[in-house]
């Protein structure tokens, strides 16, 4: 198979991105339907599968950037961390507590080391590192003891991995927890390993299998991984804020069936127009996350009367177009909708003039 863009993979990325908007942009954080918000631990909902889903899909796409140099992807990376530093800086401008971990920051850390492992290693390698990174986070998180005489745990604060974020990262840790970090250093191991399958599955579009038989094979891999990721689970729990081998196996195996999917309907069966909205979203994809998120924490930042209060524009709009007339848990969803909808117009209008922003 050529260079040529893949419709599903497009799709994919784009539907991964469009519920990240929907589930970061609720109208108001206290009312939302549980299927939109994280496990509170351990355990996964439909949001937990959006991170991974992700990760595995930039492991996809670089069957695609064969001709990449490492120089072109280390540029690559430092631009994608460099927009995550600043989503974290902005607004506040704080040097001293920003936060350094993040979902670019471990997205641009993992598309790095997939891309070098990648072009310098054999697929059968790739299998092996990406089995050496569930396996060894397995081992370091449950049975090497905590410095301070901590018992090996999975807890929040007190794990191997908060210690190592407290003491590399020190106060620039998740502003919500403050003493660990769910996009942490020991934790983006495993998601390596997430980026790693994912680079596998991708090497199958481009390996002279007929489409049949890599529809096959994502889908018999798939329900292997996703099997062990729940027989994982019971000794290993499914936690995405700590990443557990088992959420690795578990989510990769759920994205390679999904994928088939797309891949049988867009590219096999050629449905294309059915994902033309996700294209869409898929093609710009970073640029949507970064400037929702700056629009999110700016309309927060302004502030106007309502009534006899003042409050964030977010809060004017919400109440206004939303709670005014809906109950407000289904205002709080129609808002994010409203969000999903809105950037989708705006992505919309630069796709018809050829405008795909690329880190």
């Amino acid at each position: 198979m050529s260079r040529e863009r893949l419709v599903s993979v497009d799709a994919f990325r784009g539907a991964t991105v469009a519920a990240m908007i929907l589930v970061n942009n609720p109208g108001d954080w206290g009312h939302i339907y549980a299927p939109l918000e994280h496990a509170a631990w351990n355990g996964w909902t439909p949001t937990d599968l959006i991170f991974p889903f992700f990760l595995f899909i930039v492991g996809v796409s670089l069957a695609f950037s064969s001709r990449d140099t490492t120089k072109a992807a280390a540029i690559r990376a430092l631009k994608i961390f460099g927009l995550g530093f600043f989503m974290a800086f902005y607004p506040r401008f704080n040097i001293f507590t920003v936060r350094i971990p993040g979902v670019l920051a471990r997205i641009a850390l993992c598309y790095f080391l997939a891309f070098v492992i990648r072009k310098y290693f054999s697929a059968r390698a790739v299998a092996a590192i990406a089995a050496a990174c569930c396996l060894g986070y397995w081992f370091l998180m449950t049975m090497v003891p905590v410095p301070g005489g901590i018992a090996p745990n999975l807890e929040p604060g007190t794990n191997l991995g908060a210690w190592l974020d407290r003491l590399v990262f020190g106060n620039h840790l998740w502003v919500t927890s403050k003493t660990w970090d769910p996009e942490g250093l020991l934790s983006s191991l495993p998601a390596l390993g997430t980026t790693l399958l994912g680079c596998l599955a991708g090497g199958l579009f481009r390996s002279g299998l007929t489409p049949l038989e890599i529809v096959r094979r994502l889908v018999v891999s798939g329900f292997v991984m996703t099997v062990a990721g729940l027989a994982w689970d019971t000794v290993f729990p499914i936690n995405k804020s700590l990443w557990t081998s088992s959420y690795v196996l578990f989510t990769a195996g759920l994205a390679s069936i999904l994928l088939a999917g797309f891949y049988w309907i867009a590219d096999i069966r050629g449905h294309k127009a059915v994902f033309k909205p996700c294209v869409i979203y898929g093609v710009n994809a970073i640029v949507v996350f970064v400037a929702s998120g700056l629009l999110a924490k700016t309309l927060g930042l302004i502030k106007v009367p309502l009534g006899d209060k003042i409050v964030s524009s977010q809060a004017f709009i919400y109440r206004l177009l939303f709670e005014s007339w809906l109950a407000p848990i289904n205002a709080s969803l129609a808002y994010a909708l409203a969000n999903v909808i809105g950037w989708f117009a705006i992505l919309w209008w630069m796709d018809r003039r050829g405008l795909h922003v690329k880190v």
